[in-house]
This record gives C-alpha cells, sequence and structure tokens, in this order.
C-alpha cells in the first residue's frame, strides 16, 4: 500500500488548498507565465467582462469507454455580464459532428440556455451555463431528454409538487485506470470498514469529495450531502429535495463540475453500474420520490397506488435506467435481480424501498432503487411521472 499512501497524500496536498479565492488567485499567478516562465504582458481590457461556461451533454453517457463521459462545455466572454440565475444567455452552437450528435455535412447543433449559476471555480461574475440542445432547424435534439420532461409537467403534475432525491454515487479512478487509492497490482481490504469511514486506511478520495460538496454550495445547488460509499473509492453526493426540471439541471451541473475538479487533481470520475467485478458493490442512484398526497396525513395510500403502478412497468423503467445496470442488479450487494420486481419496508435488496420511518408516520415517500449511476435524471424524473401519474 506504500506507493498508493504517498499518491494518495500527494493529491491530498494539491486538492486540500481548494477553495473559491485561493484557486481563482492561484490560477491567476499561473495565468501570468508561460510554460518556459516568460512574463506575459497584458493591456488592460474591459475588466468586467465575464466568462459564461456553456454546458451540455451528449447523451453518450455510458456508451464510451470507463475514463470518459457525456460532459461538453466551452466558454463564451460576455462583453456585457448577465446575472446568475438569468436565462437570457444568447443562444450559441457547435459542431456535432465532433460529439456525435451531427454529421459532417450538416453539424451545427445548437445550444439553448436554460438555467444558470456562479462558477465557483472561476468566481468573481463568472457563470456556468447549462444549455439544452436543438437540431439546426430549433427543434429539440434527439439526445434533448430535458424536453419531454418540461412538456409532461401539467396542471395535475404541478398541483401535486413533485419532488426528488437524488443519490449520485460515482468511482475515483487514478490516470492508469485503477480505483483511485487501489494497491497496485492488487487489491485493498474486503469491503466493510470503507462504508462512511474516517481515516487514511479507510478512505481515499476525500478532498475530492470535499471540493465538489464546497464547488455545488457555492454554486447554489441544492446539495444535501456527502459519504464515502460500501467499495473504497466509491463515493455518494445527494441533490434534493427538488423539483423535477430543477433535478435534472441540478444533477448535471453537478456532474460537470465533478468531472472538472477532477482535472485539477489527476482523477477521473465514473458512473460506471459496476467498474470493479467481483465482490463488490456497484454504482447506483438510488432515487427518492414523493408528492404533495404522499407527505400530507395518510399519504401511504399514495405510496401504495405508486408502488403497484411502477410494479406493472418495470420492464419499460429498467431499459430506460442506465447502460450496464445488469452488471449491478444481481440479487447481491443490496439490489434485486434486474428481471424482479419488489417492494418492502426497508429493504434495501428491493426494487422500491418504503423507508421504516413513512411505515411509522404513514406518509413520506419512496424510494426507487434501480437507476444506475450513469441514467440520465431527466429521463428518472420523466418515467416515474409518467407511471405514476398514469390513469391505467
Amino acid at each position: 500500500m506504500n506507493g498508493s499512501i504517498a499518491h494518495k497524500s500527494a493529491t491530498s496536498a494539491r486538492a486540500s488548498a481548494f477553495n473559491g479565492t485561493t484557486l481563482v488567485s492561484q490560477r491567476r499567478n499561473v495565468a501570468r507565465q508561460t510554460s518556459r516562465g516568460l512574463a506575459v504582458r497584458v493591456r488592460a481590457g474591459n475588466t468586467n467582462a465575464q466568462k459564461a461556461e456553456y454546458i451540455w451533454f451528449d447523451g453518450l453517457e455510458g456508451q464510451k469507454d470507463i475514463m470518459f463521459n457525456e460532459m461538453r462545455s466551452k466558454t463564451k466572454v460576455m462583453q456585457k455580464p448577465l446575472p446568475a440565475g438569468s436565462t437570457d444567455f444568447p443562444m450559441w452552437s457547435f459542431d456535432g459532428s465532433s460529439t456525435g450528435q451531427a454529421e459532417g455535412d450538416d453539424s451545427d447543433c445548437l445550444l439553448r440556455p436554460v438555467f444558470s449559476c456562479p462558477d465557483p471555480i472561476r468566481g468573481d461574475n463568472h457563470v456556468l451555463v447549462l444549455c439544452e440542445v436543438l437540431t439546426p432547424n430549433g427543434d429539440p435534439h434527439p439526445t434533448n431528454t430535458r424536453d419531454r420532461l418540461a412538456k409532461i409537467l401539467d396542471k395535475e403534475i404541478n398541483d401535486e409538487e413533485p419532488l426528488y432525491g437524488f443519490e449520485q454515487e460515482y468511482t475515483m479512478l487514478g490516470s492508469d485506470g485503477r480505483v483511485f487509492g487501489w494497491p497496485e497490482g492488487g487489491y485493498p481490504a474486503p469491503q466493510g470498514p470503507f462504508y462512511c469511514g474516517a481515516g487514511n486506511e479507510a478512505v481515499y478520495g476525500r478532498p475530492l469529495a470535499e471540493a465538489h460538496l464546497d464547488a455545488c454550495i457555492k454554486a447554489g445547488i441544492q446539495v444535501s450531502g456527502i459519504n464515502a460509499e460500501v467499495m473504497p473509492g466509491q463515493w455518494e453526493y445527494q441533490v434534493g429535495p427538488v423539483g423535477p426540471l430543477e433535478l435534472g439541471d441540478s444533477v448535471m451541473v453537478s456532474r460537470w463540475l465533478l468531472h472538472r475538479l477532477g482535472e485539477d487533481m489527476g482523477i477521473v470520475c465514473t458512473f460506471d453500474p459496476k467498474p470493479v467485478k467481483g465482490d463488490w458493490n456497484g454504482t447506483g442512484a438510488h432515487t427518492n420520490f414523493s408528492t404533495k398526497s404522499m407527505r400530507n396525513e395518510g399519504g401511504v395510500d399514495a405510496i401504495n397506488d405508486a408502488v403497484e403502478k411502477l410494479s406493472k412497468t418495470h420492464d419499460k423503467h429498467i431499459t430506460q435506467y442506465g447502460l450496464g445496470n445488469e452488471q449491478r442488479l444481481t440479487g447481491l450487494h443490496e439490489t434485486c435481480d434486474i428481471g424482479t420486481f419488489r417492494s418492502g419496508v426497508a429493504d434495501r435488496g428491493a426494487s422500491i424501498r418504503i423507508p421504516r420511518q413513512v411505515e411509522i408516520e404513514g406518509k413520506g415517500y419512496l424510494e426507487d432503487r434501480r437507476p444506475s449511476a450513469n441514467v440520465d435524471p431527466y429521463t428518472v424524473a420523466f418515467l416515474l411521472l409518467e407511471t405514476i401519474f398514469s390513469k391505467a
């Protein structure tokens, strides 16, 4: 373990310096020099110019090598800044033939801003701008899963005020593809000491997890916590409680932040549902869901009705709950077999878990334990609404 401990320590030293002010200051200092140490003279220009990082996803999560993800971004400089939270940022475009979203002879895809927040990495007045992708004629691109979620939000659904809590698990990898902190040519101790652990031998990668939490908070994303997971090098952060569109927007921006911070620390984060084969936990995205009827007195009846409907659409959900999920949903490691639907109170081996407190109080929420870590959050939100609000 000595080699991995040394690597962890070096990474910790680099990562622990993260905070909005310090990081921005460090980058400004670096920007004043070239790689050869030559001074760069920059004439003062519009010092109020704003960097807007346009973010989108290519829809290929889980279809690339484990070291790659679906998040894309590029920077637009705004000479007339707009406030964080605005969606009035101008539309832009990108080369879809280079992201697998268009052919080369008609490659321009459009970016329409739908969400913005403060940029916690660059600081100052800079912003992150999440965009949905449109085709050249302005129609939703096939990878634009946000659009169908927005369209299903009718008065009946909105009146029920649906809320989600999304448990995003991920696994940290080193540049060599091994799980971060694992010894060369071997494995750490068997699972057991690592979940919510503390100490150098029990926890791998905390500096990145903490930096990511700080960044999400500074960006205004409604995160509710983090924890080290069962497999060493595996972590989880929670987003929510939030509404349907806010769920998707928050998760996508938080994923981009995770990958972006990983660049600075030499860590790759993967949402692969089973990054290590064998007796190791997979990586999921348990999704907690409730409506106003479920949260009100006697809400357990609405919860039971929802579970009944979910039992009838199991196959439809499974086909859209993440690629490679069959490797994770085996009936082992706190999962239900992918071909089986089962619900239960406090049962982490069920498809749908009803928390013990919900049973006691007779109201609350349900937990869908089937989505894999690489699932599209807009798709999860859509499917739960479509099924639970169906008239069948």
